[in-house]
């Protein structure tokens, strides 16, 4: 079921927030209480510091890759992690757009250039899979510039693993309805006003021509040692502690408290595009 409301409309129909929640497929018709959210987050982002500190000690070297439409929530994805950890250690790379010498460079060089160092972990806010997404549907490359993109990133990918560092891959989905509430949300809020953009509002005609790049991309470039972990995320809620649970869990860290680790929720997360099309 489809539903379509203007984004200039102020006032927003509460009555189909149960229908915008389960669109996409979406397994759940509220979101997780407020309070077992906030219980939990803080147990999870304990062991977050544990992380911080062992990665430090340590030399690990972690990069985790943050990809979905726009508001599926990558960025609030990041914060649950940067909320308590030192920046000094755990640092978010948001590229804008490549400049005149950047886009004269071998496609991948700005990106290898914020891979993490010894003791750091690398949060990407989008990454260079913005050549499989944004970037063809926009016009911004051509056909043949994004295929050999999709077929060159495992093999970019194998580099920065060969190299000991540990890579994880999100995709974040979001229904189009629930999209276009949080775009509603954003065009009338004094705080959040600025993260709706122009191409934000032009992709709005283009869901079907991102759903098909997403879909070829994440065909191409999944893979055993770099899998994508899809996450449903009109719940926000869900979204993150399922995330943070996988996360954890990959990692073999002292002082880890598996009493906190809750088993991951199979409706919300899982791998590649057969998990997600499960639900679509």
């Amino acid at each position: 079921m489809s539903v379509h409301f203007d984004l200039e409309d102020p006032e927003f129909p509460k009555e189909l927030e149960d229908i915008i929640m389960e669109s996409g497929g979406y397994p759940y018709d509220k979101k997780l209480k407020r309070s077992k959210y906030e219980d939990e987050l803080e147990r999870l982002q304990i062991e977050l510091v544990k992380v911080q500190e062992w990665v430090r000690e340590t030399g690990e070297r972690i990069v985790c890759v943050f990809e979905g439409r726009d508001a599926a929530g990558k960025g609030g994805s990041i914060k649950v992690i940067t909320q308590y950890t030192n920046p000094r250690h755990v640092r978010v790379v948001a590229l804008s757009k490549p400049s005149d010498v950047e886009q004269g460079q071998w496609y991948f060089q700005r990106y290898a250039k914020q891979l993490p160092t010894s003791g750091e972990i690398v949060l990407f806010d989008r990454s260079w899979y913005n050549r499989a997404g944004v970037e063809p549907v926009m016009g911004f490359s051509t056909q043949d510039q994004t295929d050999k993109f999709l077929k060159d990133a495992p093999r970019f990918e194998q580099m920065i693993l060969d190299s000991g560092t540990r890579l994880f891959k999100f995709w974040l989905n979001v229904g189009r309805e629930m999209q276009l509430r949080r775009f509603h949300d954003r065009r009338h809020s004094l705080l959040k006003h600025w993260k709706l953009s122009p191409i934000d509002l032009k992709a709005l005609d283009k869901w079907d021509d991102y759903t098909q790049a997403r879909d070829k991309m994440l065909i191409s470039t999944h893979r055993d040692r770099s899998p994508w972990v899809v996450i449903r995320s009109n719940d926000k809620r869900r979204a993150r502690i399922n995330m943070l649970r996988y996360f954890l869990g990959a990692l073999d860290y002292p002082g880890k408290d598996l009493s906190v680790l809750d088993p991951i929720d199979p409706k919300i997360l899982g791998f590649g595009l057969p998990f997600l099309h499960k639900g679509e």
